[in-house]
């Protein structure tokens, strides 16, 4: 039952920015950290299960792995710079309030990035794609990450505007903090892929060859058009043909008539 309440407070928190900041012992702070953590390593977890079911059992417990390494990680890089530059702008806000305000945007970036499972299912089972499906998860971590982000900033407007503990420069900074996060994000992504591999190819723990993320990126677009292209010429050539066939056989029906009379 306790551990029920804890998970609840965790979700609570979306509901009323000021929950932030309510007074809390140590003890109670540290069981809500612990709470956060948890379902952030569940949430990301489950997610790289569904991701990686698309090739094999094997491949998805080892995408969930990755996916909640590279949730942990990227956050235990960035959160540093975070706390230090924000206690030299004048910061009055305590490292247990900043963490649970990063944890939360974490934990809803991985709350709404679940929540796409179903839709990913569908896809796995209809289009089969690999380079599609690739392209939306990018989609689903950059459109789930937008709303963490911007949890985390509502809270600090509402630490400097309503509290008064925390400085205005202080946003600013903070949204160019999340352009490095991001960088960090995709470089250890790139480092632990693959997450997603095609149904022919071989279960691989890392894969090893040149290039980066964008161009990986670009080269998933380009092979969907090539795709598009080749269905587009098959149908063409199809339509092209028909009337060919039609043709050949009205010729055929009018010499047999003639033969007759």
């Amino acid at each position: 039952m306790e551990s029920l309440n804890g998970v609840m407070e965790v979700f609570k928190i979306f509901q009323n920015t000021e929950s932030y900041f309510n007074e809390r012992n140590k003890e109670q702070s540290n069981r809500l950290i612990i709470y956060q953590i948890l379902i952030i390593c569940t949430l990301t977890f489950l997610y790289g299960i569904v991701m990686g079911s698309y090739h094999s059992f094997i491949q998805s417990i080892v995408a969930g792995l990755k996916v909640t390494v590279l949730f942990l990680a990227t956050l235990i890089i960035c959160f540093p710079s975070f706390f230090v530059i924000q206690q030299v702008l004048g910061s009055k806000m305590t490292l247990r309030q900043m963490i649970i305000i990063v944890l939360s945007g974490f934990v809803l970036t991985s709350a709404i990035a679940l929540s796409f499972a179903p839709i990913i299912i569908l896809f796995q089972i209809t289009v089969g794609n690999y380079h599609f499906l690739q392209l939306l998860h990018v989609a689903i971590f950059i459109f789930s990450g937008i709303f963490g982000m911007k949890l985390m900033i509502d809270a600090l407007k509402f630490a400097c505007e309503k509290r008064d503990t925390y400085p205005q420069i202080g946003v600013m900074v903070f949204r160019i903090w999340i352009i490095i996060l991001a960088f960090v994000g995709i470089q250890l992504a790139w480092n632990l892929r693959p997450f997603l591999c095609e149904k022919d190819e071989e279960f691989k723990l890392f894969r090893k060859y040149e290039g980066n993320f964008y161009t990986a990126i670009i080269y998933s677009v380009q092979q969907l058009n090539s795709k598009k292209d080749v269905k587009l010429n098959e149908e063409s050539k199809e339509i092209y043909h028909k009337p060919e066939k039609n043709n050949s056989e009205i010729n055929d029906s009018s010499i047999l008539k003639l033969l007759k009379k």
